[in-house]
């Protein structure tokens, strides 16, 4: 049985309290068809979704992106930069911190999943307003994507959810690219099988209503490595790896085929320095390769202030709590060679 604990605002109400300026929605269209016409093809230049791997604390997290946006000046050209401000986090066991929707503050054990949104949005407009940057978040919930659909510009839909069928059908209605990762098994069938689902029309249940989809011709591939039955991390971002998916995607015929590599994860094996190794060899391919600058349009970092990770009851500044990430020094550094090199 389920008790009643509070009542949470409708999406109305929500985006009234915490809502965008007109010019900073302006800036967030005009990056949504940015980042469309990345994954089309339209525009040639790499889309690298950067940041940590939870957004704990908006000071650091608002402070981190707005060192985005100094380099963003720097590499526009070569480089369009999405920054990760993901606030919902998955737990294989179903315990641990799990993002500001459910404890906006990481220090206090305390749940609150009407602050949770409020902080959410908050720290989205925050991000937006003082950095220029639209951001990407995790789509953990479909039942929660209308309370930010007005703030982002990139989607993501993560390994343990990518065979949900609500995820893909919300995934349909979604009005910017949404990156639909690998399944933890790593079944590229799945992967193609999830991004066909999200770009054909559907009807469905949605909240309270009955809905109709056009189809999200932008859904597109994350690969992120995968994880066999004895716990072995498997990668897919090599060069066979590559080819051998830009082949099945072909054969499916599906609209914009795109892929984002993951740079962590199991590719990685959350060994987060190695991230700058694997970014450095799918920029090698893509050189060496036609077919694989067609397929990839971008990287998906773990990046935060400080390098490594710690314990949520810490308090370190612009460390992750979850995943280790990459700390500001290495990142900027990465960035400004991954520019050098395309």
């Amino acid at each position: 049985m389920f008790e009643r604990v509070k009542k949470i605002l409708s999406e109305e109400e929500v985006k009234a309290i915490t809502h965008l300026s007109d010019s900073c929605q302006q800036l967030k269209n005009q990056r949504d068809q940015t980042a469309k016409k990345i994954i089309s093809g339209e525009d040639g230049r790499l889309m690298l979704i950067i940041g940590p791997c939870s957004a704990d604390n908006q000071d650091a997290v608002c402070d981190y992106v707005s060192r985005l946006a100094e380099i963003e000046r720097k590499v526009k050209d070569k480089i369009f930069i999405v920054p990760r401000i993901y606030t919902n986090k998955p737990r294989t066991r179903g315990e641990g911190y799990k993002g500001i929707l459910h404890n906006p503050d990481p220090h206090k054990n305390v749940t609150d999943i009407l602050a949770g949104i409020l902080a959410i949005r908050d720290m989205h407009i925050r991000a937006i307003s003082e950095s220029g940057l639209s951001a990407a978040d995790e789509m953990l919930y479909p039942d929660n994507y209308h309370y930010l659909d007005d703030l982002l510009t990139y989607v993501a839909i993560g390994a343990r959810s990518s065979e949900n069928q609500q995820h893909r059908l919300v995934a349909s209605g979604v009005d910017v690219p949404v990156g639909i990762k690998n399944p933890m098994n790593g079944s590229m069938g799945v992967t193609l099988n999830s991004i066909y689902a999200a770009q054909i029309p559907n009807e469905f249940k949605y909240l309270d209503y009955q809905v109709k989809t056009d189809g999200n011709s932008y859904a597109h591939a994350i690969l992120r490595g995968s994880v066999d039955v004895y716990g072995n991390n498997h990668q897919n971002y090599h060069y066979e790896d590559l080819i051998k998916f830009g082949e099945m995607y072909k054969k499916e015929g599906l609209k914009n085929p795109a892929v984002i590599i993951d740079t962590n994860h199991s590719n990685s094996g959350k060994n987060y320095i190695e991230q700058i190794r694997i970014a450095h060899e799918v920029i090698n391919n893509m050189r060496y390769s036609k077919d694989i600058k067609t397929l990839v349009k971008g990287l998906l970092v773990e990046s935060y202030i400080e390098d490594g990770n710690q314990k949520v009851t810490d308090s370190v500044y612009g460390k992750s709590v979850t995943d280790s990430c990459l700390g500001w020094e290495k990142t900027e550094r990465l960035i400004l060679d991954i520019a050098d090199r395309l």
